[in-house]
């Protein structure tokens, strides 16, 4: 494996994209604006979703949201759900 320097938010952003991440809801602000500035250009080349929110509560009521989604597409027919 070839060793590659990186700083610290990007190999976090670099891991959970390796560990299947495809979504990211989030408001940039420091120190960790390295996160989504990287999830946002390479999202596009494996076909995530990146969502940069208007605040804090924005961007967990956006995760609220998928997670609910991803919990009602577990559970048969769908229709009964909406």
């Amino acid at each position: 494996m070839k060793k590659k320097l990186v700083k610290g938010n990007e190999a976090i952003a670099q891991a959970a994209i390796e560990a299947g991440c495809r979504f990211y809801f989030g408001y940039p602000i420091t120190p960790q604006n390295d996160i989504p500035e990287y999830l946002a250009r390479e999202f596009p080349k494996i076909g995530g979703t990146f969502m940069q929110a208007e605040s804090e509560i924005g961007s967990i009521n956006m995760v609220l949201g998928a997670t609910a989604e991803v919990l009602a597409g577990i559970r048969g027919n769908r229709q009964a759900l909406t």
